[in-house]
């Protein structure tokens, strides 16, 4: 008999707004088992270019899920050292 893989779904929601040349994204991680896990991205729109709405947009949820990424690892890290007891080294 096999053992079935545990599979289990973590939803991203990117929340985007714009407002006088700044563009900000809301990444908000929901695990469904834990508080969620929020982070934000910026972009600023350069006065002498042209103004396309997508590339804030792109930028801003890039920078977002970047720091999401490391607040992920963060709270992995604090939860290893909780079971550990014990400082945590993570290998590539």
């Amino acid at each position: 008999m096999t053992d079935q893989p545990i599979t289990r779904r973590w939803d991203v929601a990117i929340h985007i707004s714009e407002d006088d040349g700044r563009t900000r994204a809301r990444a908000v991680l929901t695990t469904g088992e834990a508080a969620e896990v929020v982070a934000v991205g910026e972009a600023r729109l350069n006065p002498v270019d042209g103004d396309v709405p997508e590339i804030g947009a792109e930028l801003a949820t890039s920078r977002a899920l970047s720091s999401l990424g490391h607040e992920l690892l963060e709270l992995a890290i604090a939860d290893i050292a909780q079971v550990t007891h014990g400082p945590v080294r993570l290998g590539g």
